[in-house]
């Protein structure tokens, strides 16, 4: 209804400005983080700690990470998560180039921080398994309520759920 008491001129420019959004933006080759480059700011940013990566479900998540300023390390962004009800195995996510990116690279500790649902805790089980033979594998603290998402959560929350992290069982 909003849209249809715009004036035209607006409707067109919010029209024209979907269609450039969708065309310029992609995803980075890396990390899988919506960006209009091949490669993302954050995993360009030299200012950035290589040795910690977190894992994410989606690029909504990145960002609500970074609204903490608490987190310094780079991203991994699966696409998803794994979901057999919705026909989404591990396969349709970016978990092969995950693993292959830990093993080759000097990765330290990985963070996962995926929100504690069904789905949640299946990829996060899935992930951490995968990744225990070459690295620390932790997760963030459950200061997210079961079957909250990371982009709603507030600020605080992130950040303590950040610190209380804990390496998975």
């Amino acid at each position: 209804m909003h849209i249809i008491k715009r004036p035209e001129e607006e409707v067109k420019a919010l029209a024209m400005a979907l269609m450039e959004a969708k065309t310029q933006v992609g995803f980075c080759s890396v990390c899988f983080h919506l960006s209009a480059d091949p490669v993302c700011e954050i995993c360009r940013a030299p200012n950035r700690e290589n040795a910690i990566l977190c894992v994410v479900a989606d690029s909504k998540d990145v960002i609500a990470l970074e609204k903490t300023r608490e987190y310094r390390g780079k991203y991994h962004v699966l696409g998803g998560l794994i979901s057999p009800m919705d026909g989404i195995g591990p396969d349709q996510l970016h978990i092969q180039s995950l693993v292959r990116r830990v093993s080759q690279q000097k990765i330290e500790e990985v963070i996962i921080a995926i929100s504690p649902s069904v789905e949640g805790e299946t990829t996060t089980l899935y992930v951490g398994q995968l990744l225990k033979p070459f690295t620390k594998v932790t997760r963030i603290a459950f200061g997210l309520p079961m079957g909250g998402d990371l982009e709603y959560a507030d600020e605080v929350t992130l950040a303590r759920a950040l610190e209380g992290r804990r390496e998975l069982d």
